[in-house]
């Protein structure tokens, strides 16, 4: 990452974390998606103003795998994901997956991660243990989040990083569907550690922000 030293993978479609709490069809299913976010932000830290993105998924029967590419200015992030996915009949959901974070310039250095995700009715877990490649100084990382999810749209993320990487944020957001495309406003809160705001003596401060977004997924 730019700016200053961050332990943090730079983006990953939120989709991906949704695959793993579901049970797939029984039938293999491939999408595509494409979007546009006038802010690019992942786990609080500021990626890009204006980023464009696109994602091609694969799904059978609780496996998933897929790919996700946004633009960061210096070339491209390319993610790339595998896990699976269960669903108890208590409504207890649990999977498991990998997700490697690449990129094709100098913007940032390879992430790659174990991700355990779980959810409960409205409630969706996950913790992902991972290693920053470093540009030759590696570093390891976690990250452990919560997501409250309302039947009306409204969501609210906390999230908090641990081991050799620090801070925390808070996102609440709202999506819907808007004539076939998904829209979606967001508000970022994020620990002077995650922020790329100064306070008047040019020193890291708590910093916040408002994100629009939209997107297109497509079924074959």
């Amino acid at each position: 990452m730019k700016k200053v030293t961050r332990f943090i993978p730079a983006a990953i479609a939120a989709s991906i974390f949704a695959a793993s709490l579901n049970v797939a069809p029984a039938s293999a299913e491939v999408s595509a998606n494409v979007g546009f976010a006038s802010e690019y932000y992942f786990r609080g830290i500021l990626q890009k103003d204006a980023s464009a993105s696109a994602g091609l998924d694969y799904e059978e029967g609780g496996f998933y795998a897929g790919t996700w590419a946004a633009d960061v200015g210096d070339g491209l992030e390319v993610d790339l994901y595998t896990g699976y996915g269960m669903e108890f009949e208590s409504g207890f959901s649990l999977g498991l997956g990998f997700t490697g974070y690449y990129y094709t310039g100098e913007f940032d250095d390879t992430y790659e991660e174990i991700n355990l995700t779980g959810g409960f009715d409205a409630f969706s877990f996950e913790y992902s243990v991972g290693e920053w490649k470093g540009f030759g100084a590696p570093a390891d990382y976690t990250f452990a989040a919560v997501t409250y999810e309302a039947d009306n749209g409204f969501y609210g993320t906390y999230g908090t990083f641990g081991d050799e990487a620090d801070g925390d944020y808070f996102e609440l957001g709202y999506g819907t569907e808007i004539g076939g495309f998904d829209a979606g406003v967001a508000f970022i809160f994020n620990s002077e550690e995650l922020s790329d705001q100064m306070d008047s003596a040019g020193n890291p401060d708590r910093g916040q922000a408002i994100i629009f977004s939209l997107g297109k997924s497509f079924s074959f």
